[in-house]
């Protein structure tokens, strides 16, 4: 009777062990692992592409994160301040600092001496006209070609850039960018002005880009000049801009740099 009892325990054992070890050999679910994320590649028109690398190229432009340059103004220097990706702003004025914290213009007096120009309008401005070409590469923007400008003699081929709507303060504004057929540099910029009015214009002004400097990596002006225009064509220089100081860099500003003041003005 021991010995039957006995033989019983151990096969009872040994099927327990058995069903055990199943178990504990059952596989275990794969773990899921998220695919990477694509990037897609914005693609632009074969022209205003060549145009880009002419000065650089988008990759590297995309690759700096912040850029400042200084201007001369008849009450002392002005230096502009950039966030190339959230296009931040600071501008450092003789008698003002004039900043967008990424939501809202800000205005910071630093004397008694009245601001007198349009806020809304100029925190952007000059950063735009100065970080031609590669602002049009925004997105947004429906690229046309049009007919060539004509200048002492020379045909410069033009692209027209037009704005989605509710894309920036302005999207009625139009511009048309001519090029250097030979270097695919820009060389002329063709542009309306609808801020005031927010209807669309068929009055051009002309800017003159012919005086290049590399920036680490990447043509930036040296200066820009505006031209008188006649019956809708540039004909003689009215003003230039000099640009000095230019740093276009991958580091960023503090985040406390484009932060509105306590003593500053949020303009509505």
């Amino acid at each position: 009777m021991k010995n039957t009892l006995l033989l019983l325990f151990i096969v009872a054992f040994a099927s327990c062990k058995q069903a055990s070890e199943k178990e504990n050999t059952t596989p275990m679910p794969a773990e899921e692992v998220e695919a990477p994320k694509q990037v897609m590649e914005k693609s632009y028109p074969e022209q205003i592409s060549k145009v880009f690398e002419a000065h650089g190229g988008l990759e590297t432009w995309n690759a700096m994160h912040t850029l400042a340059f200084t201007m001369e103004k008849p009450n002392g220097a002005e230096v502009t301040t950039t966030d190339l990706k959230s296009r931040k702003a600071h501008i450092d004025m003789p008698n003002h600092v004039l900043g967008f914290d990424g939501k809202a213009v800000w205005l910071q007096a630093k004397d008694t001496t009245a601001y007198k120009g349009k806020p809304k309008l100029y925190y952007n401005l000059m950063f735009y006209f100065y970080a031609m070409p590669f602002v049009l590469s925004d997105d947004g923007i429906t690229y046309t070609d049009v007919a060539p400008l004509v200048y002492e003699g020379v045909e410069y081929p033009g692209i027209q850039i037009s704005y989605g709507a509710g894309v920036g303060e302005s999207p009625e504004d139009e511009y048309i960018l001519y090029y250097n057929p030979g270097t695919y540099q820009m060389a002329w910029l063709a542009y309306t002005m609808t801020y005031f009015t927010k209807e669309k214009s068929k009055k051009f002004n002309y800017i003159k880009y012919a005086n290049w400097q590399d920036v680490n990596g990447v043509k930036l002006p040296k200066s820009i000049q505006w031209f008188n225009v006649v019956e809708g064509k540039p004909v003689d220089m009215r003003n230039e801009v000099v640009f000095s100081d230019v740093s276009l860099s991958k580091a960023k500003q503090e985040a406390s740099f484009y932060e509105t003041p306590e003593s500053a003005e949020v303009v509505e």
